[in-house]
């Protein structure tokens, strides 16, 4: 009896965490060296550059600036509208997915 009450109550903690932490952002991606002043659609040129030249991709929403864990999933995005899914955590977001938003 005590290791199922023990696995049901593991099961439900685990679970509630991994759906707790998965949230969907909707923003701005821009660079980590202009930041918030790339705060609107556009500028793709300047993002696509900053990153080249060794910044790394952040989203920008609400002005706030949050850092991304999956580089790679952001490539030719830069200074475009997209929906994040992903973990949040503080101003750090773990991607699940990313998908550029046409509205």
């Amino acid at each position: 009896m005590k290791k199922i009450v023990l696995l049901i109550f593991a099961v439900l903690v685990f679970g509630s965490l991994s759906f707790a932490g998965t949230k969907s952002i909707t923003g701005v991606v821009s660079d980590s060296h202009c930041g918030v002043k790339h705060s609107t659609a556009g500028n793709e040129g300047c993002v696509e550059h900053c990153v080249s030249g060794g910044a790394s991709y952040v989203l920008v929403s609400d002005g706030k600036v949050y850092q991304l864990d999956s580089q790679d999933k952001f490539k030719g995005l830069g200074g475009k509208n997209v929906e994040v899914k992903g973990n949040l955590k503080g101003d750090s977001i773990t991607v699940k997915s990313v998908a550029e938003k046409t509205s």
